[in-house]
């Protein structure tokens, strides 16, 4: 995502000021009124954040500048969770900076996991960045933009605490129809080879009120898809006074009139009930989806994940999903190249896999963070046999995808329009409650018209490996 505002100071400052403090005022207030462009890397979880951000820019005066080549300032909120997001967030950050001074940004600003993550040290290591912001921080952007020019960067790091409610400013950036609702902050989860515990703090449940005020709103403004979000979204409320948990957030949410579409995404496998499954059989205002991390599932490599235990097994889980509701489209995401990844242990992976035919499945190969106990295993896996690993398991998945979707021949199933497909204005695309935005495929229309936003009846009348082609009835 990448936005921008522009930023300015109130005139209100001016009052009571002596000639000097008056100039010096106009001088501040003539470096805030600049363009600021704004890019977020990293999860839909960050994307809240950087929504929150700009929305308290916003209550500042703030307005859109989509170019960087128009900023006077520049602000990156990162992601740092693994090595690839790391370098990803580094090279983003060089690049930003390599434009000072070639035109009119003058300043670049950093937020998120990665200053949280590395810390003081990023001093050093960057000082072409003004300012610093941890993932505690966010809501002091607007105090840290408002530092003149030409000053010691700034920087505030503390243990992440902060949590946003629905009286947070915030500015939507996905489409109008469309839109990511944070239920929590943080994680108490201890998994070996994870650092967001430590990049975001404990688990913190935002209030039930706050939610359903905050998604009614949603509705009021248009948005037909509501997708719940947090570290572990089935483990909200666990911290909360009262008997407050999921399925009663989802109950209160049900009863907003008009809701269309709510999905669940990030359900931690230990804390999957047999009420949730049956709301999200029998209301069809709940999409039809539960994504489920499930990161591996031998029994050993999920010790050493920190995931094993007593509980229920991810086969059994599965048989007990299967058995209450045929309708759920299943999600998972699943790691490979774990230290002490036998042979023998992937192909208790691959054979899960084929057997529990998930509709959507994502893989990505082991990074060893420094910090974490996974840093620390023997047996490391090669990164090329990590890497011919993912492939075989994204090989299987495309079969049962394909072959998913052949079933779905000649059904016809509501479909959220998206609007022109990026291949030709010949299409329109869109996805079933079944596929969730950015991540899943897309039905593709070649026949009927459809507003954007509008859930529409579609036919689905030809199958491909992971989307569906269709004509509107």
């Amino acid at each position: 995502m990448r936005t921008g505002c522009l930023f300015f100071e109130k005139g209100a400052a001016m009052k009571n000021k002596s000639a000097p403090e008056a100039a010096d005022a106009k001088a501040i207030a003539k470096a805030i009124m600049e363009n600021v462009y704004f890019i977020s890397l990293g999860c839909a979880k960050n994307r809240v954040d950087s929504e929150h951000m700009l929305g308290l820019l916003k209550a500042e005066g703030c307005r859109v500048v989509p170019r960087l080549e128009d900023a006077d300032v520049a602000v990156v909120n990162t992601c740092g969770f693994i090595q690839s997001a790391v370098e990803e967030t580094i090279d983003t950050i060089l690049e930003v900076c390599s434009k000072k001074g070639k035109g009119p940004l003058k300043r670049v600003f950093v937020a998120g996991c990665f200053v949280q993550r590395y810390g003081y040290k990023l001093l050093n290591e960057m000082p072409e960045v003004d300012g610093w912001l941890g993932t505690g921080e966010i809501h002091r952007i607007a105090e840290i933009l408002r530092d003149p020019p030409g000053e010691a960067p700034r920087f505030h790091i503390n243990r992440p605490l902060y949590l946003a409610d629905h009286h947070s400013p915030r500015v939507q950036t996905t489409p109008f129809y469309s839109a990511y609702l944070k239920l929590a902050e943080g994680c108490s989860h201890r998994c070996s080879y994870c650092l967001i515990p430590a990049l975001t703090g404990p688990f913190r449940s935002r209030s039930p009120e706050s939610i359903v005020t905050e998604a009614e709103n949603m509705v009021e403004r248009g948005v037909k898809e509501i997708n719940l979000v947090a570290q572990d979204t089935t483990m909200y409320g666990r911290d909360l006074d009262g008997h407050v948990g999921l399925e009663n957030l989802l109950e209160g949410l049900l009863e907003i009139p008009d809701i269309q579409w709510i999905r669940l995404f990030y359900c931690h496998p230990r804390r999957i009930s047999n009420r949730l499954l049956r709301l999200l059989d029998e209301d069809n205002a709940l999409c039809p989806y539960l994504d489920i991390p499930f990161q591996h599932v031998d029994p050993t490599i999920l010790g050493k994940m920190g995931r094993g235990g007593e509980g229920e097994s991810p086969g059994n889980l599965i048989e007990r999903i299967r058995s209450r509701t045929s309708r759920l489209a299943l999600r998972t995401s699943l790691m490979v190249g774990f230290p002490g990844e036998t042979d023998q242990a992937f192909q208790n992976l691959v054979d899960f896999v084929r057997w529990a035919a998930f509709d959507h499945l994502g893989t990505f190969i082991f990074s060893p963070e420094k910090g974490t106990p996974a840093a620390r295993l023997k047996d490391p896996v090669p990164s090329e046999v990590a890497e011919e690993r993912r492939k075989i398991l994204m090989a299987a998945q495309a079969a049962i995808s394909k072959r998913k979707n052949r079933e779905m021949l000649q059904k016809t199933v509501p479909v959220l329009v998206e609007g022109l497909s990026e291949e030709t204005d010949l299409l329109l695309r869109g996805r079933t409650a079944g596929m969730a935005p950015e991540v899943d495929g897309q039905v593709l229309i070649n026949k009927g018209g459809g507003m954007v936003g509008e859930i529409v009846p579609v036919l689905i009348t030809e199958a491909h490996t992971y989307d569906l082609v269709g004509e509107i009835l």
